[in-house]
């Protein structure tokens, strides 16, 4: 069944501006128990850091990171977005278009209002999936 993207998503998504530092940015992504922190300046989306961005671009690189700003390592524009009206089904396209596992949602001026994992999918979109369960687990911290 096709749902809105604001039916599924994760809003108010944990954001850092390019000069945080890719440490702070991991013990942010800790505290909050999340895979990814968007980076934006002044509501417009600059690009997505992952956890694997972290571990590829960054730690193997590497780099410090207690200095090295995330603007850096993120992943940059073109970054595939949705916006909140789109449908599940247009996510899940996207997702298998460019093989990714997240998506930022914004607003029609570009502002970040939440995101949409391949687990916020499978939950709703296939409930008996494993990647659901999975996806519904207590995290293991």
């Amino acid at each position: 069944m096709t749902r809105r993207i604001r039916d599924v998503m994760s809003p108010g998504t944990a954001a850092v501006e390019p000069m945080t530092t890719v440490a702070r940015a991991a013990r942010l992504m800790r505290e909050r128990d999340i895979g990814d922190v968007l980076v934006t300046y002044d509501c417009d989306l600059f690009g997505v850091l992952t956890d694997r961005d972290i571990v590829v671009r960054a730690v193997a690189e590497g780099h410090d990171p207690a200095v090295t700003p995330v603007g850096t390592v993120c992943t940059r524009p073109p970054v595939v977005t949705l916006t909140p009206d789109d449908t599940t089904d247009h996510a899940v396209e996207l997702m298998r278009r460019y093989a990714v596992r997240r998506l930022p949602v914004v607003e029609h001026g570009g502002c970040p209002v939440g995101i949409v994992s391949l687990g916020d999918l499978a939950t709703t979109e296939d409930p008996h999936s494993a990647l659901a369960d999975i996806s519904k687990a207590v995290p293991n911290h």
